[in-house]
C-alpha cells in the first residue's frame, strides 16, 4: 500500500486537488498531508473540554495506559473535576465525541471537507492526552482524518494487508493482539493524517497533545439491511404471507426443499425491486437520524407559516447543531431529510438547507417557492432551526 506525505498549499489543504484525492487515496491509501490545518490549535482548549465532559449529554471516556505492565484501563463519563485531579501528568488521554455539535469553532473544521458529502461526515472527536498518552493499537471501520491540533503526536500504521487483527482479550478496548507497524510519523500543529478504514494505527502523546478526529459515518451492512427490513415491512399487512398453495405431497416432512425456498423468495420480493425513488427516500431518512439519539427539542410556541413569513425579513436562522440533513430530487422538487424525517420542498430551497449552518431569511424567501414556506415553518417548530438576530453566533432556540 503507498503512502505519500503531500505538504499542503494555500487553497489545497489536502496537499492536492480534491479530486486527485479522492481518485488516489479515499478509500484506497494513507496520506499525511504537512501543514494542513494551521489555523485550528486555538480552536478549543484543554480545559474547555475537560469542562465539557463533566456534562451529563457529553459522551467521553478517559483511557489510563499502564506502559510497565501493558494495560489499559477505559473510564466512560460524565466526569467531575476532582477525577482529572487523581489522574497524574503522564499515561492518559481525554476524547470527547460531538465536539462539533457544542463548539462553533471546532465545527468549522468541517467546511474544509464540503468536496465530501455532508452525510457522511459523523462528528468531529477531540482527544486531549498527557505525556505518553494514547488509546492502543487499533483499527477503525471508518475514513479518519486525524488532525494535530496542540502539541506532538506521534503516529504508527501498518500498511500490510496480511497481518493479523485479532483483538486482545484482557482489555474493555478493542486493541489489536499483535501490532507491526511499517510507517512512523511524528505530527506537529497543523499536520494532519489520513487513513482509510482498515488501516491499523496507534497514537501516542510526545508531552501534551490535543487531536481532532474527523470520523465518516459508515453503516455496516447488516445495520442497513435491517433498517431497510423494518422499513418495508411498515408498510406491510397481516394478510401478506408465506403461501404454498401449489404444494404437492413430500416425500420427507422435514426438508426444506428448493421448491420452498423458491416460495420464501417469493414472499421477500422488495429487496431486488426496490425503485430508487423509495430507496432514496429509506435512506434519506436513515442516514439522517443521529446515531447517538440526540433530538431537537420543538418550539414550546408554535409558528404559523403567516408569522413566520412576517419575520424572515428582518431575521437570521441557524440550524441546530445535532440535525443531519440531506436532500435527493423528487420529481420536479425535492425531498428534504431533517433528522429523519422527509420533507417535499423546491429543489433550491433543499440545496440551500441541507448546505448551510446558518441562512439569512430574506435568503430562505428567494427559494421557497409555493411550498417552501410550510416546510421552513415545519423545521423550525421541530427545532431544526433556530431564529436569531445576530450573526455568527451560537444555535440558540426560541421558546
Amino acid at each position: 500500500m503507498t503512502v505519500i506525505e503531500a505538504f499542503a498549499r494555500p487553497g489545497k489543504p489536502l496537499g492536492m486537488p480534491a479530486a486527485r484525492f479522492l481518485r488516489d487515496h479515499w478509500q484506497k491509501h494513507p496520506l499525511l498531508i504537512r501543514s494542513a490545518f494551521p489555523q485550528f490549535h486555538k480552536a478549543i482548549t484543554p480545559e474547555d473540554l475537560a469542562g465539557l465532559a463533566c456534562e451529563e449529554m457529553a459522551l467521553s471516556r478517559i483511557v489510563v495506559r499502564d506502559p510497565k505492565r501493558d494495560r489499559w484501563t477505559l473510564r466512560t463519563g460524565p466526569f467531575a473535576e476532582a477525577d482529572f485531579a487523581k489522574l497524574g501528568k503522564q499515561n492518559w488521554t481525554l476524547l470527547v465525541q460531538d465536539v462539533d455539535k457544542w463548539d462553533a469553532d471546532v465545527a468549522a473544521l468541517l467546511d474544509h471537507f464540503s468536496f465530501l458529502p455532508s452525510w457522511r461526515i459523523d462528528d468531529v472527536m477531540v482527544s486531549y492526552a498527557t505525556d505518553g498518552g494514547g488509546v492502543g493499537p487499533h483499527v477503525d471501520q471508518y475514513d479518519v482524518f486525524l488532525v494535530q491540533a496542540r502539541g506532538p503526536r506521534r503516529w504508527r500504521i501498518s500498511t500490510d494487508a496480511t497481518a493479523p487483527q485479532e483483538f486482545r482479550a484482557d482489555s474493555d478496548l478493542k486493541l489489536l493482539r499483535d501490532f507491526a507497524p511499517t510507517h512512523e510519523w511524528v505530527l506537529s500543529p497543523g499536520d494532519a493524517l489520513y487513513l482509510p478504514p482498515g488501516v491499523p494505527h496507534e497514537g501516542t502523546a510526545v508531552g501534551e497533545c490535543m487531536t481532532f478526529s474527523v470520523g465518516m459515518r459508515a453503516p455496516s451492512q447488516a445495520e442497513l439491511l435491517l433498517d431497510f427490513a423494518e422499513h418495508l415491512a411498515d408498510a406491510m399487512g397481516e394478510d401478506q404471507r408465506y403461501v404454498d398453495a401449489d404444494l404437492a405431497p413430500v416425500k420427507n416432512s422435514g426438508e426444506i426443499d428448493n421448491d420452498a425456498l423458491h416460495r420464501v423468495r417469493a414472499a421477500m420480493p422488495h429487496f431486488s425491486n426496490v425503485d430508487n425513488a423509495k430507496l432514496a427516500r429509506w435512506f434519506g431518512c436513515f442516514i439522517t437520524r443521529y446515531r447517538a439519539a440526540h433530538e431537537a427539542a420543538p418550539r414550546t410556541r408554535l409558528l404559523t407559516a403567516a408569522q413566520l413569513a412576517a419575520k424572515l425579513p428582518t431575521t437570521r436562522l441557524m440550524r441546530n447543531p445535532w440535525s443531519r440533513m440531506a436532500w435527493t430530487q423528487h420529481g420536479h422538487g425535492a425531498l428534504l431529510f431533517a433528522a429523519g424525517h422527509a420533507h417535499a420542498c423546491p429543489l433550491a430551497l433543499a440545496r440551500l438547507i441541507a448546505g448551510e449552518r446558518e441562512i439569512a431569511g430574506i435568503e430562505l424567501q428567494q427559494h421557497m417557492g409555493k411550498t417552501g414556506l410550510q416546510t421552513i415553518t415545519d423545521l423550525v417548530n421541530a427545532g431544526h432551526w433556530a431564529l436569531t438576530a445576530s450573526h455568527g453566533g451560537r444555535y440558540n432556540p426560541a421558546p
